[in-house]
């Protein structure tokens, strides 16, 4: 599962790690969450990998209503080439999702420890995703993505059982060209022993909050220092679709 996301390496190290021709126009984002604009990196029409920001929450190409999006964030590696809402952005249109970690919460006596995850060395990473275009019958155009989750490694385990399909950069441009058919091996849990999770502050529960802080390291707490955060996780995803109350 990835319901939320941070991204904060500079535009030009992004350029650099993704082959992008010019450093993209974006800037540090700490609390990337559901339905919001996000970069993705693709092909454009001449073959040359392009970063464009499109909303997160895949609409298929014949949906009736985009809301649907909400309920699309994620696909199910094992499925999304054949399912139906997937199935033309499998074969038509992967993407890379740019990141530097993404969130989980793992139970604790106490409530939810939310968790960062990323990998050793903090460089930016690039989640297996699907893009789609999506048109009103009054013309107007929706592009949308979804990122792809595999079966949690061994080190995330406790927090979540889905993880999000990391792909290695020396396979971007397998996974990027929709003539490479043969990518399923792409699809699988990232290694452990190249990651590193550590424990955050309860303020990345609630999407208002996007700074640095939320990425640095904060001890668990225990029950008797603990009291009830203003806002929690699980306040917030009542107010979302039961597919997303899945951290």
């Amino acid at each position: 599962m990835c319901g939320r996301y941070e991204l904060h390496t500079h535009p030009a190290a992004i350029a650099l790690a993704f082959g992008l021709q010019h450093p993209p126009d974006i800037h540090p984002r700490y609390n990337i969450a559901p339905m919001q604009d996000v970069p993705i990196v693709r092909l454009n029409a001449a073959g040359e990998r392009e970063l464009v920001q499109v909303r997160w929450g895949l609409v298929p190409r014949r949906a009736r209503d985009p809301s649907i999006g909400s309920r699309m964030i994620n696909a199910r590696s094992e499925t999304a080439r054949v399912r139906s809402a997937f199935q033309n952005a499998f074969r038509r249109h992967r993407c890379l999702v740019p990141a530097n970690g993404f969130y989980e919460w793992k139970p604790m006596p106490w409530g939810k420890q939310p968790l960062h995850v990323g990998l050793k060395n903090d460089a930016v990473l690039g989640f297996a995703g699907l893009y789609e275009r999506w048109l009103s019958r009054e013309g107007e155009v929706l592009d949308t993505c979804t990122i792809l989750t595999t079966e949690a490694n061994a080190l995330l385990r406790d927090a979540h059982d889905r993880m999000p399909v990391i792909v290695p950069p020396d396979d971007y441009e397998r996974w990027l060209d929709p003539a490479d058919d043969q990518v399923d091996d792409l699809l699988k849990p990232y290694p452990g022993e190249a990651m590193v999770v550590y424990p955050v502050s309860t303020r990345v529960n609630a999407v208002r909050n996007d700074d640095a802080t939320l990425i640095e390291y904060s001890e668990e707490r225990k029950p008797q220092d603990a009291p009830a955060p203003e806002h929690t996780i699980e306040d917030e995803q009542e107010a979302l679709p039961r597919q997303q109350r899945l951290l």
